[in-house]
């Protein structure tokens, strides 16, 4: 049984006023009323009164206040997805009325995973910029985790991760497959060889990303297809934030990994890098997409956004072609 807190009898004349709405969403998204009256633009009684307004009309408790912190009520959570959403239709309708029928115009949040960004981003933002010249892109880079988070807090409008997201509420958009290639040292058995297994993993010691990257976890779950020991147990194998910082340790010479094709030409370039590549058949890769919320209203402008981002991914693979790397 749920309990609600009602702060007074609802009116049930009152309708919200955007800016109220404003006001709640963005209180709901920041837990302060300090940085929620900034992001405002606005003073803190003002925003308190606001909210202070839109509870008395509907007659429910959205936020506690206290000295310390903000928490949104039960209710009130559940009424922040259809706050977003009214909120998210208003600033498409406005970008309609005044930028007529042009797509992606104006400011846009967009999450990318740090296995993805620094490889596509030399290519995609210039891309951008051609085809959306009146695009303003915010690029966030998290973990998945963080950027679901991020999303379902209405933080950023959309993300761009390693599929499956294992979260409700969301649509997402399929856009390529990226299979994953081997990267070692020279003189390495492998190097070179296209027809490696997932047994092949075996005879490999693998670097890997921290816990919250989802190529740890792809790498994870390869290893227990093949029944091999990836040697996440020992306290022994090195794990890092970046692949990056993995390429310098194998370029050391104390391992192995597996990287996103899309790494190779950023990767593999550098001294003391190889690579080799698993057999055309073998299932070792990932599917990436884009996923917002439901309530978005832009799920067409974002549908264009991904053939953007298709586009990127094809001319970033394609540079990698006169090093060796196959091109499926």
């Amino acid at each position: 049984m749920s309990l609600s807190i009602v702060i007074g009898m609802p009116d049930k004349a009152f309708l919200p006023t955007l800016a109220q709405l404003r006001m709640f969403v963005t209180l709901a998204e920041n837990r302060h009323f300090g940085t929620a009256a900034e992001k405002l633009s606005i003073t803190q009684p003002s925003l308190s009164q606001g909210l202070s307004t839109l509870e008395k009309g509907l007659g429910l408790q959205l936020i506690e206040r206290s000295t310390r912190k903000v928490i949104v009520t039960s209710i009130g959570q559940k009424l922040v997805p259809y706050a977003q959403a009214v909120l998210e239709a208003v600033d498409v309708l406005e970008a309609q009325i005044y930028g007529g029928r042009e797509f992606l115009t104006g400011q846009l949040s967009i999450g990318v995973i740090p296995t993805i960004a620094p490889y596509l981003l030399p290519a995609f933002l210039p891309i951008i910029r051609e085809k959306f010249p009146k695009l303003e892109p915010t690029i966030i880079e998290e973990t998945t985790p963080v950027l679901m988070d991020s999303l379902r807090d209405g933080k950023i409008d959309l993300a761009l991760i390693a599929f499956p997201s294992k979260e409700q509420g969301f649509t997402e958009i399929s856009l390529y497959t990226e299979r994953f290639i081997v990267a070692l040292p020279p003189g390495h058995p492998f190097e070179g060889r296209e027809d490696l297994t997932l047994q092949s993993l075996d005879d490999v010691s693998l670097l890997l990303l921290n816990n919250g990257h989802c190529m740890h976890e792809h790498v994870m779950d390869l290893c227990r297809l093949a029944q091999v020991d990836a040697g996440y147990g020992r306290d022994s194998v090195s794990r890092a934030a970046s692949l990056t910082t993995i390429i310098q340790l194998i370029a050391a010479g104390q391992g192995c990994t597996l990287l996103p094709a899309s790494a190779v030409i950023a990767e593999c370039t550098r001294p003391g890098i190889s690579f080799a590549q698993f057999d055309p058949s073998v299932p070792a890769g990932r599917h990436i997409g884009l996923v917002f919320r439901k309530s978005s209203a832009r799920a067409e402008e974002f549908a264009a956004l991904g053939e953007a981002i298709k586009e990127s991914y094809e001319k970033t693979i394609a540079a990698a072609g006169p090093l060796g790397l196959r091109i499926e």
